[in-house]
């Protein structure tokens, strides 16, 4: 192996996220039916610009990914994860993994789902915190409640001439 081919080989290694984030965009772009030009359009970039993104010699900043997103109607969380510049969720429950890996559904569908799951969980868990505030008063004031019955019954069971 000479020097180009080394050379070939280092520049394939860089420029393969970028690729894959652009062929990324490109499989959103014509799985929404949208022409590069009306995305180039919604997304505020120019035409030539997003074609250059979509065939990988380009690297889009978060600003741009964030409007290419809008652009897309999918979640900028996702296109910026693809990009590398958001790490994935590490809190990513199975259902949000099992949604996320689904196939068949468009990266937009994927979003609004997980969003209505996070939407309904959170409501959930401000639910039950909700709930165990209000059985640890009910807990404090039964404990505070047996301490006078205890003291009552004491001194009945000591009599009246005590």
């Amino acid at each position: 192996m000479d020097l180009t081919d080394n050379l070939a080989e280092v520049g394939r290694d860089i420029l393969g996220p970028v690729r894959d984030l652009g062929s990324y965009i490109r499989s959103q772009r014509t799985a929404a039916q949208i022409s590069l030009r009306a995305l180039a359009e919604k997304a505020g970039v120019s035409n030539p610009y997003l074609s250059q993104v979509e065939r990988g010699l380009r690297r889009p900043s978060a600003a741009i990914l964030t409007q290419i997103a809008d652009g897309l109607s999918i979640s900028a969380e996702s296109l910026l994860t693809k990009a590398g510049i958001l790490r994935p969720s590490e809190q990513a429950t199975p259902v949000v993994e099992a949604i996320r890996a689904d196939q068949d559904l468009s990266e937009r569908q994927k979003a609004s789902l997980i969003d209505v799951y996070a939407a309904l969980r959170h409501e959930s868990l401000a639910r039950r915190g909700a709930d165990e505030s209000t059985d640890e008063s009910t807990d404090e004031r039964t404990d505070e409640s047996t301490e006078e019955d205890t003291e009552e019954s004491a001194g009945a069971a000591a009599g009246p001439g005590r």
